[in-house]
């Protein structure tokens, strides 16, 4: 006889494997302890106590199965990796301790001494430094390409050539890369492709369904939404997670506890943030393109996008995150940004409060000037993550900068 309940545990299991997103991102992954609590538990613990030396033994050995140490396994760990992986389509997903550490985390693991890579020039300042200033130590050689010309991505490939790493939109001009065409690219020549999704999480882009191997978020960013932790998580094949889950175990670069339990739980409102940031975001853009200071703005939902077409047939919204070039040169980028008084002048993004910065000098300014100009990054650039506040009031504080040109 089945135990009470279990039938409709059954349907609740098989419910999920066909569930819309909003439900994946308050249901997967859910964890309950014997106490029955309805918000998932926290277990900040270091460590997991035996019932012998059998059973200890046995769990090192990985005869058993169950916690360890919190380096290795942590139940809320667990459970935060459970809800991202459900929500990217992915078989697993490996949580890391910032997102700087889930792209690390890549080029340790799965590449070695003699590999190459090929990156779109268009990513983080620091995803840029990783692989050309720290990974070239270890013999891994890249190359930056464009990342809108399928054909510099082709042309770009060598015999060793084992990874193609992308972010798309990408911070922060918002150009895009056709996911589907390069990663038929990578597969051709039996390399893996990487995406970084950061901006458009997976309730509006889901790369590995467009045909990508793995997906990197800082969860930093939109996952956590209000600006608490710093996070980090690597979503793919149980496969290719097995390797990077063996480095993170071995090399350190965890998750805490507490930091999972952050975002584990912003999770369940991920979809409706993102729908406000996006709808915020829209109109901000709109509304700045018809200002006079402003000479060009970044933003994929504009039909005056030139990659407005490929926004719309990979992705399901376009995000909350905007840029713009002010009439002028760096000194009238900085007033603009320093006559605001209610956005955050700070470089974090996807924050339900909108921020400001100015790249160049900021997450870009570790790049040379020849590289900045090659990204297209130029000194009158300003970024703006667009948050909840009432659009108004956005608009007024954006109206302050244009008064300051």
């Amino acid at each position: 006889m089945a135990k009470p309940g279990f039938e409709r545990e059954q349907r609740i299991q098989f419910t999920l494997a066909e569930a819309g997103l909003s439900t994946l991102a308050i249901r997967a992954g859910q964890t309950r302890t014997a106490e029955g609590e309805h918000s998932d538990a926290i277990f900040p613990t270091s460590s997991f106590v035996y019932s012998s030396a059998r059973e200890a033994a046995a769990r090192f050995s990985g005869d058993e199965e169950g916690n360890i140490y919190s380096r290795f396994t942590n139940p809320t760990v667990h459970a935060f990796e459970k809800r991202m992986a459900a929500l990217e389509g992915a078989e697993r997903a490996v949580a890391t301790s910032s997102g700087m550490a889930a792209i690390l985390s890549i080029g340790l693991a799965l590449l070695q001494q003699g590999d190459h890579v090929v990156c779109s020039r268009s990513v983080f300042g620091s995803t840029i430094s990783l692989f050309e200033k720290y990974l070239s130590r270890a013999g891994i050689s890249t190359t930056f390409v464009d990342p809108k010309d399928l054909h510099a991505w082709e042309a770009a490939i060598q015999a060793n050539t084992r990874l193609l790493f992308l972010e798309t939109p990408s911070n922060p001009l918002g150009e895009l890369t056709d996911i589907k065409a390069v990663a038929a690219i990578a597969h051709k020549h039996d390399a893996w492709l990487a995406v970084d999704n950061c901006f458009l999480t997976p309730v509006f882009q889901r790369p590995l369904l467009l045909g990508a191997d793995i997906v990197i978020h800082s969860a930093t960013k939109y996952l956590d939404g209000q600006g608490r932790c710093v996070g980090g998580v690597v979503v793919g094949s149980d496969t290719l997670m097995e390797e990077i889950y063996g480095f993170i175990r071995t090399g350190g670069a965890c998750m805490s506890p507490f930091n999972a339990w952050v975002f584990h739980k912003g999770l369940e409102t991920l979809k409706i943030r993102m729908e406000a940031h996006e709808r915020n975001a829209m109109e901000m853009a709109i509304w700045l393109q018809q200002q006079p200071g402003i000479e060009k703005v970044y933003y994929t939902g504009l039909e005056s996008h030139a990659q407005h077409a490929l926004a719309i047939q990979q992705q399901n919204g376009f995000g909350g995150v905007l840029s713009f070039e002010v009439s002028g040169d760096q000194d009238a980028a900085w007033r603009f940004i320093d006559a605001t008084q209610m956005v955050s002048i700070t470089a974090n993004l996807g924050d339900v409060k909108s921020t400001i910065t100015h790249p160049a000098t900021t997450t870009h300014g570790r790049m040379t000037p020849e590289a900045r100009a090659e990204a297209g990054i130029k000194p009158n650039l300003v970024r703006l993550s667009v948050g909840h506040e009432d659009i108004e009031d956005i608009r007024a504080d954006m109206q302050l900068g244009l008064n300051a040109l």
